[in-house]
């Protein structure tokens, strides 16, 4: 790789590394992967890099990429991390875009529709836009919830989670209270930040808790 290879690669918006106040990038383990996925594409299957982003933004909304016929691609990055290496970039809102019926939310979560519906009466999954679509968080939540009914977690077990989540929103909202107060564009970038940074932090506090009682 050289410098102007990334610089050209982060440009067209395939690589996204975060940058240090220095201004110096900063590669994580996803980047390091998604970077992998975008040369292998290029060199393996001579893809351009219009359809290598096209396959990219599928994943980071959480749908599937479009299949390509005849082509097997490498395997892409889910840009997801272990529970307790998360930080404040994974709690970004949802892309907005993601906009899914109940048929497609079925579809891609491979849920079936009794079960959407107890995810639904227990409040763990709700609709969004107008109350009559679904977000990229609903079909990560459906997924999940799926793979967990197979272990014999049914969704009223699942209350307690969608309960401990509630307490911990509520507690991290009330910590950033005095800046979401303060007027200014400014402020509330800090306190949307803030709120990412206390998540992160409360998500790994609670994966190291359950390891920790495992590991009793």
């Amino acid at each position: 790789m050289t410098i102007s290879k990334i610089r050209f690669l982060e440009a067209e918006g395939l690589i996204e590394p975060r940058r240090a106040p220095s201004g110096y990038r900063k590669f994580d383990h996803a980047d390091i992967e998604r970077l992998r996925f975008v040369l292998t594409a290029q060199r393996d299957h001579y893809l351009p890099l219009r359809v290598i982003k096209d396959h990219l933004d599928a994943l980071d909304r959480g749908l599937d990429p479009p299949a390509l016929p005849g082509r097997v691609l490498p395997t892409a990055p889910r840009l997801v991390h272990d529970a307790d290496k998360l930080d404040a970039e994974d709690f970004r809102p949802a892309p907005s875009d993601v906009r899914l019926t109940r048929e497609q939310l079925l579809e891609l979560s491979g849920v079936k529709p009794d079960l959407l519906d107890q995810l639904e009466s227990y409040g763990l999954i709700t609709t969004r836009h107008g109350r009559d679509t679904y977000d990229a968080d609903a079909l990560q939540i459906a997924r999940v919830a799926g793979e967990l009914a197979g272990f014999g977690l049914e969704p009223r077990h699942l209350r307690a989670f969608r309960t401990a989540a509630d307490r911990e929103v509520g507690l991290i909202e009330q910590l950033v209270a005095p800046l979401t107060r303060q007027r200014g564009a400014e402020s509330q970038a800090r306190a949307q930040e803030r709120m990412r940074e206390l998540a992160a932090l409360a998500v790994r506090l609670h994966v190291l808790l359950v390891k920790s009682g495992l590991n009793g």
